[in-house]
């Protein structure tokens, strides 16, 4: 397997766009993407586990119910959630691009991200459609940057792998920086591959994927109204089509989890007013349940990001979310440490602190990426969970986000 260029227009078939159509004030900012491919795809999704959810989901969930897709429209700006006409807008947006693009309304992913409860204005949508048609080609990045809200950073990736000899590629582009705790979906995610693979079990490895990926991701402990992970499969690669689990499955989801892990991390490490990509990463659990519960307490916990945010080796912290996490553990066998580019520091074992440099635990909390390393020394599981650090900007950022 080998990371390419390209994002959502590496693999065969697939081309992309993003203009500027109106619905944000900000001329200089993108607001409409498209991803369209050449032939009808199998397609998969999940949804965000949020009772209150946008217009657009209901609407995608109905159009691939039969498992087939060709292309995903998306609006930033405005969430077009909690509005009479919802469906509606969602409805047309979708008509209006298979109008343009001749092909199905039906075969058509829709999404919307920004501001809950505006009413969404369906002209300047149409009228941006035509320039997305007009402008697509090789341009997963311009996609990347239509789907940004308070995302500073774009976030692309593509890899190429291969099945039964065949050389196949997937790829994908993905918002999120607020609004984002686990419990799917909580971001924008979309995925495009050429491998041949049967709507089944493209559900099927999406499913599987996302409960160690996009469910082990916090930023705020929010969980967004609109978001969810689709993923597009055309076939065009020519590999016999997947249709059970064996070698050429297991080929795919290694392809899948290296693009959701990569996409993971850049949505965790672009957290609103974030500095700081915090990684925990739980060893010596009984089962998997447990570490995947106190990883992502530990990665939810205000207090725990503030002390990251400060460079504050304040391991309390971490042990206190393990605490009321719910999980099953022995304090007493707890061991804590924080890791970066400029080494370990061994703050906690079997629960209790331990001597250890102050200088050197600031050295290692000031760099841009920190793993927090706990070992609850109780059975062999282990996961990981992926958040950020608490700001003064997260604050500011959220203080006036709808005016």
């Amino acid at each position: 397997m080998e990371i390419i260029k390209g994002g959502v227009c590496a693999a065969k078939g697939f081309t992309a766009a993003g203009v500027h159509c109106g619905i944000r004030k900000n001329k200089t900012k993108r607001d409409l993407s498209l991803i369209f491919s050449e032939k009808v795809a199998t397609a998969a999704a999940v949804y965000t586990t949020n009772l209150v959810k946008g217009a657009p989901l209901t609407v995608t969930k109905n159009n691939i119910a039969d498992g087939k897709a060709q292309a995903v429209i998306c609006n930033s700006g405005n969430a077009n959630t909690c509005n009479a006409n919802g469906i509606e807008i969602a409805e047309q947006m979708c008509a209006l691009l298979a109008d343009a693009m001749n092909i199905k309304a039906s075969d058509v992913v829709v999404a919307s991200t920004g501001v809950i409860g505006q009413p969404l204005d369906i002209e300047p949508i149409a009228k941006g459609i035509p320039m997305l048609k007009a402008n697509l080609g090789d341009h997963s990045d311009e996609a990347a940057d239509g789907i940004m809200t308070t995302d500073v950073k774009r976030k692309e990736i593509a890899v190429s792998f291969t099945v039964d000899g065949v050389e196949c590629k997937i790829g994908g582009i993905a918002k999120g920086s607020g609004m984002i705790h686990p419990n799917m979906a909580t971001m924008l995610v979309f995925i495009t591959t050429d491998c041949a693979i049967s709507a089944p079990m493209l559900q099927k490895a999406l499913s599987s994927d996302i409960a160690e990926t996009f469910n082990m991701i916090s930023v705020d402990g929010d969980t967004s109204t609109n978001d969810m992970v689709t993923v597009l499969a055309n076939g065009m690669a020519g590999n016999a089509e997947i249709t059970a689990e064996g070698e050429a499955f297991n080929a795919f989801m290694k392809a899948l989890n290296t693009v959701t892990v990569y996409l993971c991390r850049q949505i965790a490490a672009d957290g609103e007013g974030a500095t700081k990509l915090l990684e925990c990463k739980v060893d010596g659990a009984a089962d998997l349940a447990t570490a995947k519960t106190v990883a992502k307490s530990v990665v939810c916990s205000s207090l725990t990001k503030a002390a990251m945010f400060g460079a504050d080796a304040n391991w309390g912290r971490v042990l206190c979310a393990i605490g009321y996490s719910g999980a099953a553990v022995d304090v007493n066998k707890i061991d804590v440490a924080f890791e970066s580019a400029k080494g370990t520091v061994t703050v906690c074992k079997a629960g209790a602190g331990v001597d250890f440099s102050e200088e050197k635990a600031k050295e290692i909390l000031l760099e841009s990426e920190i793993t927090i390393a706990v070992n609850l020394n109780s059975g062999d599981a282990s996961s990981t969970a992926w958040g950020c650090d608490l700001t003064y900007d997260y604050v500011k950022i959220n203080g006036d986000y709808r005016t």
